[in-house]
């Protein structure tokens, strides 16, 4: 690897760190994780159609999580429902309930804020151009 190449990998780490720390404290007070944080938007992307876990799973920002135990964390809170599908009584069926709407609502403006501070030293153009690059890195 060469040492240009080392500096560019090792900078995306430390920048994945710290974006994940500041995210981290945003959410404590509202006691959700960035893990959970991302089960309940994918549901809210469900627009009330059922979720099985796999689809989760799939679409997972950090696909290394243990889904099912966040799934339960999320159900003990109140903001997430699994049901037994009718059709298939093998199927777990996951809904986003009204409660994790709220609270969620409530959490997307305390992540908003949290990116925009995050981002502040980079004009809207070098957002996209940084974006555009970080696409690029073949992973």
């Amino acid at each position: 690897m060469s040492n240009l190449s080392k500096q560019t990998v090792i900078t995306l780490i430390k920048v994945n760190c710290s974006v994940n720390d500041v995210l981290s404290q945003a959410l404590k007070p509202h006691e959700v994780s960035i893990q959970q944080f991302n089960v309940l938007r994918i549901l809210r992307g469900q627009k009330g159609v059922a979720a099985n876990l796999s689809t989760v799973q799939e679409r997972m920002v950090n696909r290394m999580s243990n889904t099912t135990r966040i799934i339960d964390k999320l159900i003990d809170k109140g903001f997430v429902e699994r049901t037994i599908c009718k059709k298939n009584r093998r199927k777990i069926e996951l809904f986003i309930t009204d409660k994790g709407l709220k609270m969620l609502d409530q959490i997307d403006q305390v992540v908003e804020q949290a990116e925009i501070q995050m981002t502040q030293n980079l004009s809207p153009e070098q957002q996209q151009k940084l974006v555009s690059l970080l696409k690029q890195i073949n992973v």
